[in-house]
Order: structure tokens, then sequence, then C-alpha cells
């Protein structure tokens, strides 16, 4: 029986397939071992006892003193965040492909300068700014540092996104727009970013989930009272159960970044269907008008 040869790589022979089984095998016992050793390490430091874990499931005074509230805070500076940056990202990926030098090199200095320098340097350089030069209160400056610093940086990121979702399109989508008549502005939101928001899903899902991760940089640094910075106070009271802290928080980002890809994937099915479903058709008649300004051909003129 012959095999059907591959692209990236030979089919395996049955030496080759013995030696990956054996290789398989090896990995999932260090594998096991390593589990292994974590785990008896856990319980030789007491932190898999269920007076560790016990808080969660019956004390909702961790819940409603400690996780909501940082939960709540964490919400606020990532959706502030995304809220902002899309946008802005978006018209700085534009802004990169204007005809004019002077707005194509001034958002590509900006879109670089800001993409260049760490998220927590940016915070903490806007927590200094706004310290010096603005009556922010020390109890709100900590999110509008957070905020700034992941606006700074993933409009910056988001607008390379675009910028290459609406280079990646076809040069024919433009040429055909041009046939008929449309300006660039015209081009550029009725024909290009359109058919790009779909192909960009992704990347800007995987940049949003970014963001949510980014917001616990300033629980770090700047005491902002996000998810993370909620660990401390949490093992201090109930018993130095860290590892139940750190794991529970955990559980909350990978929940929260689920619910968000989640709905980007439904999002996603759901433009390719009304893409699908929906096209517009521009009929002989509606070019000829646009051919000839102020004619219009009526339906006997077979002529144009």
């Amino acid at each position: 029986m012959k095999t059907r040869p591959t692209v990236l790589y030979d089919v395996p022979g049955p030496r080759a397939r013995r030696r990956n089984l054996l290789w398989t095998l090896l990995f999932l016992l260090a594998l096991a071992a390593v589990l292994w050793w974590v785990v008896a390490s856990l319980v030789d430091k007491n932190q898999l006892a269920w007076d560790k874990w016990a808080p969660f499931f019956t004390d909702a005074r961790v819940w409603e003193t400690y996780i909501l509230p940082a939960l709540k805070n964490t919400v606020i500076a990532a959706g502030l965040s995304m809220a902002i940056a899309l946008p802005l990202g978006a018209l700085l990926g534009i802004f990169r492909l204007s005809d004019h030098r002077a707005v194509r090199a001034t958002a590509g200095t900006v879109v670089e300068f800001f993409r260049a320098i760490p998220v927590l340097i940016l915070m903490l350089f806007a927590d200094a700014a706004y310290s010096q030069f603005t009556g922010i209160s020390p109890e709100t400056r900590p999110l509008y540092a957070v905020v700034t610093g992941l606006v700074l940086y993933n409009a910056s990121v988001l607008a390379e996104i675009v910028r290459a979702g609406i280079l990646a399109l076809p040069a024919g989508q433009t040429d055909a727009a041009k046939a008929i008549g449309m300006r660039k502005g015209q081009t550029m939101t009725y024909v290009l970013l359109p058919q790009s928001v779909t192909a960009m899903l992704p990347a800007l899902v995987g940049q949003l989930v970014v963001i949510v991760k980014d917001t616990a940089l300033g629980g770090a640094m700047l005491g902002f009272s996000e998810l993370l910075a909620s660990v401390r106070p949490m093992s201090a009271n109930y018993g130095a159960n860290t590892i139940a802290c750190f794991t529970v928080v955990a559980v909350i980002f990978v929940v929260l970044n689920f619910a968000l890809t989640t709905f980007a994937s439904w999002l996603e099915g759901r433009l390719r269907r009304g893409r699908k479903s929906t096209g517009a058709v521009v009929g002989a008649e509606a070019v000829a008008e646009l051919a000839v300004p102020g004619e219009r051909p009526g339906p006997t003129d077979t002529t144009r």
C-alpha cells in the first residue's frame, strides 16, 4: 500500500515511529515525575489542606472584601483600555496607509515609539506625570496610569494589526473601488475595513486578552487594587494560603479570557455568515451612471 507523500516532511518509517513513541513515553514519564514532585512539595508545605481552600467555599467575606472589588477594578481598567485603544489603534493604522507623507510619517513615529517601550515603563511614566502635573487623587491615580500605559502600548500594536489586515487584502479590491469612482475615504470605509475585520479578528482578540492580563502589572508596581494585588491581603488574613489564592485568581483570569475569546469566535462566525448572505452587487446601470456623471441611462437606452 502506497503512502501519500507530505509537503513538510517525509513519512516516518517503522524505526522512526518506534523512536517517536519512545520519546513520547519518556516525556510523559518525566512530566508525571515533575507533577508528583510538585504535589508532594505542596503536601509537605500543607498547602493542599482543606482549611487553606475552605474560605473560598464557606466564607462569603473573602469574595465580598477582596475578590469581587478587585475583579471590578480589573474589568474597569481592561474595559476602558479596550474602548480607547481599539478606535485609536484603527486610526493610527489607517493613518499609516495615508497618501500624505507627513501623516504617514507622524503615525509611524508614534506607533514605533510606543510599541518599543515596555508597557510597565509606560505605566510608571504616566503615574509620575499624573502626580507632578495633575490634581488626580492618589487613590484613583493608579487606575489612570494603568489605563494610559495600556492604551499607548496596545493602540500601537493594534495599529500594526489593522495595517497588516488591510494590506493583506487583494489589490483588486482597491482597483475595483477606484473604477466605480469611489474616493479613498469611501474605499477604506465601505470596502477595505469591512473585509479586513474578519481576517484581523483573531489577532485583535489576542491583543485584547493581553490587555486583560497586563492589568496585573499595575497591581505589582503601582498599588492598583486589581485581582493579582488581592492575593497578598487574602493570604495574610486566611492562614497563608498563598497557593490557593493564586489558583483562584488564575482561574478567574482564565474565565475572563475564555469568555472574551468565545464572544470573539461567535462574532467572527456571524460576520462570515453575514458576508456570505448580504453581499451587495453593483448593477450595470449604476456603473454607467457613475461613469457618466449627471446622466442616468433610461430603461430602453442600450447604447451605453
